[in-house]
């Protein structure tokens, strides 16, 4: 069999990829049945600094902390236990694939209880169970947390979310999970984001190349989510896939709107179009103002009380109502007529449903 150079092999698959594409094949997809698999497990967070469960409001931690103690020979089945240096709390992580025993990986506590920080806290040593009951890893280790909160008597201040924390490195694997390459017959790729235009372009790429190389057509797209791969011989897995996860290819995407309405947050996909509409935004705003007075009876009053007499004052306004022209066959068009509305992310929102309802925006919106 002959093999190109590798300059010549370079321009040859250069001259076959899209000219924008800029996206490593790898990035977008996975190998079929190589994948993460999820682990949970239960345990105590110590040496918190009074901000642990309350074991009277939670009595699980009392029993975890009780079931701990006995076995370490330490009998508190009669004591009546009021630390608050202590929180009960759920590990979970995401145990990679091919990871063999003794690896570490990362792994997220979250607080089960009334905890109100877990900031200073030290897991013990916990199991960590797949979906099938066994043990695949332990975790022990002190918890780093980002947010913070402080307590007075008139006021509370909060940053972030204390109860929950990270521990980098923080299990160690026991168990392995058999995930093997296939040797022989076909593997398939599947997409991160499924779309027709994707697949055929990374069958297209990965043709090209193995052609150039090989001789062979090795690809070939089944669905909008996955593509088949057939090695060429004398190869490993292992090594075509390597090979193959370099090439570059430009993704395609259905045109999305994606507003998050608890936040305000819009994002506009690069292929959201617009028809011309016209599109008009007013405002009304009430306020209302209550200025209470106190009504004092005369000096040496016999029968005069005092009472509060209510003021209310209210004011109506009414802003926008001028009309807009919107449309573009880009993002960027799209983003100026918006703009020029001068609209805060709230009323784009429902700017974007009802233009939506009209039937002119050509785009799907997804709303979380």
């Amino acid at each position: 069999m002959r093999f190109l150079s590798a300059c010549a092999l370079a321009l040859l698959v250069s001259a076959v990829a899209p000219v924008q594409a800029a996206v490593r094949i790898k990035d977008v997809v996975s190998v079929k049945g190589v994948r993460d698999n999820q682990v949970i497990g239960y345990g105590l967070v110590v040496g918190l600094l009074g901000t642990g469960d309350s074991l009277q409001n939670t009595p699980f931690t009392g029993q975890s902390l009780q079931a701990m103690m006995d076995r370490m020979g330490v009998n508190v089945r009669n004591a009546n236990l009021r630390t608050r240096n202590v929180a009960a709390v759920m590990v979970t992580a995401d145990l990679p694939p091919f990871a063999a025993r003794g690896t570490r990986m990362d792994i997220t506590v979250s607080s089960m209880g009334d905890a109100t920080s877990l900031m200073g806290g030290t897991l013990l040593l916990t199991t960590l169970s797949g979906a099938d009951g066994q043990t695949y890893a332990v975790a022990q280790g002190a918890v780093s947390v980002t947010g913070f909160a402080a307590q007075g008597q008139a006021e509370t201040l909060t940053q972030g979310v204390p109860t929950a924390g990270h521990i980098s490195n923080g299990a160690t694997v026991e168990r392995e999970i058999v995930s093997r390459m296939p040797s022989d017959g076909p593997m398939t790729l599947e997409l991160h984001n499924p779309d027709f235009n994707t697949a055929v372009r990374i069958a297209d790429a990965i043709n090209a190349y193995s052609w150039a190389r090989y001789r062979r057509r090795a690809a070939a797209e089944q669905s909008p989510n996955s593509v088949a791969i057939n090695r060429p011989p004398n190869i490993g897995a292992t090594h075509f896939i390597a090979e193959i996860g370099d090439l570059r290819v430009e993704p395609d995407a259905p045109a999305r709107v994606v507003i998050d309405s608890r936040t305000g947050t819009v994002v506009i996909g690069l292929d959201v179009q617009i028809s011309p509409v016209a599109v008009t935004q007013g405002s009304l705003t009430v306020r209302v103002t209550e200025t209470p007075q106190v009504s004092q009876p005369a000096p040496f009053s016999q029968r005069g009380r005092t009472v509060v007499t209510p003021q209310t004052q209210v004011d109506a306004h009414e802003g926008g109502g001028w009309v807009a022209v919107i449309g573009g066959r880009s993002l960027k068009g799209l983003v100026n007529g918006l703009n020029r509305i001068g609209v805060k992310p709230p009323t784009i929102i429902a700017i974007l449903q009802s233009i939506k309802a009209a039937g002119a925006l050509q785009a799907d919106i997804i709303v979380q």
